[in-house]
């Protein structure tokens, strides 16, 4: 008896193949959504301002990137899915106040500007597409965005973004339409030309910014919190610890995220380096002119479709950032918030978004250009990189808080390596202020 109802509970093997599919299936989109996270409207224009000033010229960053990306990914999501609490609330249990404080404050600030410079960006694309007003468009775009947060649950969300991700391959399709000449592309992509001047290694901190953004490493830890209290897991102590196939999911999951996005960099660089480059179209001064610059070059649809890929994923960063500055709010105080409670259950998490959201409203209507200011926040989020991606790099080697999954050799390796590259790159183009 007992046998039969453990067999009916289990399911035929093909529900048990189904439910793993799913998981599988829920598993990768949760990667794509970091990765589509990671692709914001800051992203696209600091990319399409590398592709349109320095060419194909600058394909060797994304192949570079890749690794960078997964590993720094990779100990956000270990220390949410072993420690069970996300990144600052991580921080503020094992370390000194004078360390959270400022962390949370950089993260806090970072994560409020990325989305008044990404509000800016939507309305600037999406005015290519409907014949309104910009602030108005901002302003619509962030009642419609709070509202699916505040009213939303977060597996609604979760779907929602898996969806809006595919926004993306239009910039593979607008890459496409261009035409580039294939081995031209293939050898810029594997031989780097590099420059140690200003103008250069600005752009490179700025596509290190924001390709390894502060508000990727929030999101992704805080997101394997929210799996699992989806599953069920409401108590901290029922979270704490994870198995090697937990891990390899992790692993995984990270992997196909930060692939895709560094796919999509890449192809953002293509785009306006086989054509706006050549034409001397080299200054990128906002997400219309990026847009439609691209039409004489490669046709209306690639206008369009450039125009669309800022629309489409920045409905998905905005609520990305502006509930990453709530969780670093509330954790950095000691405080608990999840998109799995109802509002009237997290109050203050829940205002806090609507606070960030009406900031990053007004910072529109102070008359900032709003493709230099995603430029500029991601030089910003560069110089914030090496600071955290050490805190990261103790915190997972760190047995108290990790106990037997720390990092192997390998993490260690690749982690300690991209924390001297973004710390080299942030000093020499200080540097090359002064010289």
């Amino acid at each position: 008896m007992a046998d039969e109802a453990a067999r009916q509970a289990a399911g035929s093997p093909a529900e048990t193949r189904t439910r793993r599919g799913r998981g599988a299936l829920r598993a990768l989109g949760t990667g794509v959504i970091t990765g589509a996270a990671d692709d914001d409207p800051s992203a696209i224009g600091t990319y399409a301002s590398a592709g349109a000033r320095f060419g194909l010229g600058f394909l060797w960053i994304a192949p570079v990137l890749l690794p960078m990306m997964i590993v720094v990914v990779y100990l956000s999501a270990k220390i949410g899915q072993v420690y069970g609490k996300g990144l600052f609330a991580a921080i503020r249990d094992h370390y000194p106040r004078k360390v959270l404080y400022p962390l949370v404050a950089g993260a806090f600030i970072g994560n409020v500007i990325e989305a008044a410079a990404n509000l800016g960006g939507i309305g600037a694309a999406l005015n290519l597409l409907v014949p309104l007003p910009v602030p108005a468009i901002v302003v619509g775009t962030a009642v419609v965005i709070f509202a699916f947060q505040y009213f939303g649950s977060y597996a609604l969300l979760r779907t929602i973004f898996q969806w809006l991700a595919l926004a993306l391959f239009a910039y593979v399709a607008a890459a496409i339409l261009a035409k580039p000449d294939i081995r031209e592309v293939l050898y810029a992509t594997v031989t780097p030309r590099i420059r140690f001047d200003a103008e250069f290694l600005s752009m490179v901190v700025a596509c290190i910014g924001t390709s390894l953004s502060a508000y990727v490493y929030t999101w992704q830890s805080n997101q394997e919190v929210e799996e699992q209290i989806e599953r069920g897991k409401r108590h901290w102590w029922q979270r704490r610890g994870a198995s090697r196939g937990e891990l390899r999911r992790v692993r995984r999951d990270v992997f196909v995220g930060m692939l895709f996005s560094n796919v999509i960099l890449y192809f953002i660089i293509l785009a306006t380096g086989v054509t706006l480059h050549p034409a001397g179209q080299t200054e990128i001064e906002t997400a219309a002119q990026a847009a439609s610059a691209l039409e004489p070059l490669a046709g209306e649809a690639a206008k369009y479709l450039f125009a669309l890929g800022v629309v489409g994923v920045g409905f998905l960063a905005v609520p990305v950032m502006t509930t990453g500055a709530a969780y670093d709010l509330v954790q950095g105080i000691g405080r608990e918030g999840s998109l799995n409670d109802r509002p009237n259950e997290a109050k203050l998490f829940y205002g806090t978004i609507a606070a960030v959201t009406v900031i990053a409203v007004g910072l529109n209507f102070l008359g900032f250009n709003p493709m230099k200011a995603l430029v500029w926040s991601g030089i910003v989020q560069g110089f914030s990189v090496p600071p955290l991606l050490l805190m990261m790099m103790l915190m997972t080697n760190n047995r108290t808080l990790m106990g037997a999954r720390t990092n192997g050799w390998v993490t260690n390796l690749f982690g300690g390596a991209t924390m001297l590259v973004t710390f080299a790159a942030t000093t020499a183009l200080v540097a090359s202020w002064f010289w």
